[in-house]
Formats: C-alpha cells, structure tokens, sequence
C-alpha cells in the first residue's frame, strides 16, 4: 500500500508530516476529491488507489501545508505512483497536480461557486467540509445550522491531545516533569487531574513511561468518574478495553474492592492487562464475554460501566477514517446490540446500585434511544442525576451544569467542551 510505503521512506524528524498528511487526507477526503474530480476525464473512484492516494496527498499539501512547496508536492506525488508500481500514471499524477496548483487554495465564495449548482444545501456543506452528506442531513436536522458548522470544522481539527494524572497529588510534579521533557503543558478545561500537551510523542515521556499518566480524553476521563466508584466495591465494567476507564475505576475502588474488566475480544483484553501493568494498576479481573447475552455471574454489583461499542461520531477529529465507513444502517445495528448489552447489565445491578451506561456517539439512536428502551423494561431502574459525583474531580470553576441536559444526560459536544462527543445516562435500580 501507499501510505506503507510512504511510513518507511520517512525518518523520525518526518514522522510528524507524514501523520499529518495522512490523517488531514482522511479529514478532507471529500473536498479533496471533489477538486482533483474537476480534472479528471473519468470519475476519481476508478483509478487505480495507489493514484488516487497520491492525488489527494499532493493536492492536500498544496491546499493546507505552507512549508511544503508546490512543486515538491507534485514532485513526490509522483514518485510515490512509481514507487507503487504505477508508473504508466505518473504522467497523469504530473498533469492534474500541476493544473490544480493555480486553485489549490481557493476558498469562500470562490470555492462555492465551484460546487454543483442543483446541490442541496446540506451537499454543498459536506462537500466543503468533507463529511458524508447523510451525518450532515442528520445534524442540521437536530443541531441547526451554526452548531453543525461549529461541528464540521471541530471535525476537521486535529484534537487536543489530553491526558489523565493517575494521582491527582501528583499533577504538579507531573507537570514539571513533561516540560523538562519538552512538552507544552496546560490544564484541563474539566478536571483538576487532566493535563493538555503538544509538542512531542508523550509516550516516550518519563511519566508515560513510569505509569503516572495515560493518554485519554477528558470526556472519556469524566465518564468513569461518574460511576461514583468508592473504596471497596466490586464494579462491574462490562466493555473494558482499552482500559483508560477501567484504570480510573480500579483506583476509586481501592482498597479492598475489585473490578471484573470484560470484553469480547481477547487481543483488545491483552492490550487492556498491558495498559494495567504499565500503570501498576492493581485490583482487576479481566474475563472474555458477549456483553449481549446472559452476564455469567450469581452476583449482583452495585457499580456498573457499559461503555458500548458505538459508532464514534463524536471522536471524528482523532479518528476521520470512521466518517467514511459509516453507513445509516449501522446506527440500526449499534442500537440493538447497545440494548442487549445494557439489559443484560441492568439484570445484574444490585438494589440501590448505579450504572453508566455511556458511547462516544452523538447520535440518539444509539444514546436516548437506547436508554429509554432499555430502562422501560424496569419500573425500578430511573435516571439520576451525575453532577454530584463529578464534584470532586472538576476543577475550580469549571461549569458541571454544561455538560448535563434538561433530562439529566451528560453530553459533550466537541465544539463547545473542547473534548470528544461523548453521551453517559446515570441509571440507579431503587433499592
């Protein structure tokens, strides 16, 4: 492949660049296609990939990298198709990067009057901001105009990359100890023990390597913090790798408690014990199961997390490929197989217990949808509000308030939390 060839041609110093290319590629696939589209004598899905990837990668360091000449950018572009075994398209890579050079940076006005006149309005917004035109159809629908456009462009962002302090006495220490290795480092917006970095790899940092941190999203963090897990406990997580969450459980729960991470998947458990080890996090049992059927367990628990499978709409920033192999009907299949999952869990919450139903969705199929299918099989099993329980890990000021909605769910949306689009429904079976 392409992008194989082009990860072994490149030195550490060009690892960065060649990330960026790649995944700003997957960001703006769309527009990207749609401009190379206008030179083309047959449509872009016909040619050959390895042409196709070269095309969109020199186009999208002509568009968005000022550090990269244009004549570079058709240089390798069209080395690449050789080095691919492509020769014979080379002098089309040549001719099409060279006739898009003069409007590679077209934008505004001048880019829309380029779009398809007949073009509904929801098509010319995924087409200029490169999303599938059935995900933008489905959000100006809920969000509106504005805030879907906020969306969009927090899409097409790379994210901030955050990470969790294992011990929040240790933030200060930590902090030191990233920018002695060279990491720009800020607070987090939501929570006294998250930390915000740029400026280098943070898995090679000494307090990676030590355990002291572990990269994961401040959404992400809050999700478990919800649990509400205390010293003690047996919890509950049902889908637990890669384990960010399980961690955070794990150490709430000690000591004396214990949590029983599963998955269906035994290669994503390994990732999961490795991720504990690292960070000498104690206390879990890790058991491989289909969270959709009958959970093997005689036990009730009064601590749950289901943290579904889901489609990832709202961590589209991180993780652009997913916008592209999405389809419709695969909200339909997430929703049954969320609904089974959080049955099954709800027949193991013990009286008076609370469990986190929680995706990294924005859709409501596989959020409300599925909460309220699932809680309407129990009279005993409510919505309850979360705030409380974040109120000792956020930091001073930060508005708990803004992440709940009028019926008590907690919702992140990327553009205005600053984080990923997560969803998390508190749920608590009177005793």
């Amino acid at each position: 492949m392409l992008y194989a060839k082009l990860a072994g041609r490149v030195g550490r110093a060009d690892a960065a660049l060649a990330t960026e290319i790649t995944l700003g590629v997957l960001r703006w696939q769309r527009l990207l296609d749609f401009l190379v589209q206008r030179h083309l004598d047959k449509p872009a899905g016909r040619l050959d990939l390895e042409v196709l990837l070269a095309l969109r990668m020199g186009l999208y360091q002509m568009r968005f990298l000022e550090r990269v000449p244009a004549h570079a950018a058709v240089s390798e572009s069209v080395e690449l198709v050789k080095s691919a075994r492509k020769r014979s398209a080379a002098p089309l890579v040549n001719a099409v990067l060279r006739r898009l050079a003069p409007e590679a940076k077209l934008a505004g006005r001048e880019l829309e009057a380029l779009l398809p006149p007949q073009a509904s309005a929801a098509e010319r917004m995924a087409i200029l901001y490169s999303h599938p035109t059935w995900l933008v159809e489905r959000w100006l629908a809920r969000f509106g105009d504005e805030r879907t456009v906020a969306l969009l462009e927090a899409n097409n962002r790379p994210p901030r990359l955050c990470c969790a302090v294992h011990d929040p006495r240790e933030t200060a220490a930590v902090t030191e100890s990233l920018r002695r290795n060279g990491f720009e480092v800020a607070p987090g917006r939501w929570l006294q023990a998250a930390l915000a970095l740029s400026g280098g790899n943070p898995s090679a940092a000494e307090a990676f390597r030590q355990g002291k941190i572990s990269l994961q999203d401040e959404a992400s963090q809050i999700v478990a913090h919800l649990v509400d897990t205390r010293a003690g406990e047996w919890v509950l997580d049902v889908c637990a790798a890669p384990g960010g969450k399980t961690g955070i459980l794990a150490r709430a729960a000690a000591p004396g408690g214990r949590v029983i991470g599963a998955d269906v998947r035994e290669h994503r458990l390994r990732s999961a014990r490795e991720q504990m080890a690292r960070t000498g996090t104690e206390g879990v049992c890790w058991l491989a199961l289909d969270a959709t059927q009958p959970l093997p367990f005689v036990e009730f628990f009064r601590r749950i997390l289901v943290d579904a499978p889901c489609s990832g709409t709202g961590t589209l920033a991180g993780n652009p490929e997913i916008k592209w192999r999405l389809q419709p009907e695969d909200l339909a299949r997430s929703h049954r197989q969320q609904t089974a999952m959080l049955s099954q869990a709800l027949a193991r919450l013990a009286p008076g217990g609370r469990l986190v139903y929680a995706t990294c969705s924005l859709e409501p199929e596989e959020n409300e949808q599925t909460v309220r299918e699932s809680i309407a099989q129990d009279a005993r099993v409510r919505i309850v509000p979360g705030k409380l329980a974040l109120k000792p890990w956020l930091r001073a000021g930060a508005a708990a308030a803004s992440l709940f909605d009028a019926n008590g769910f907690f919702r992140t949306f990327p553009p205005e939390s600053g984080t990923d689009g997560f969803f998390a429904a508190v749920l608590e079976r009177s005793p």
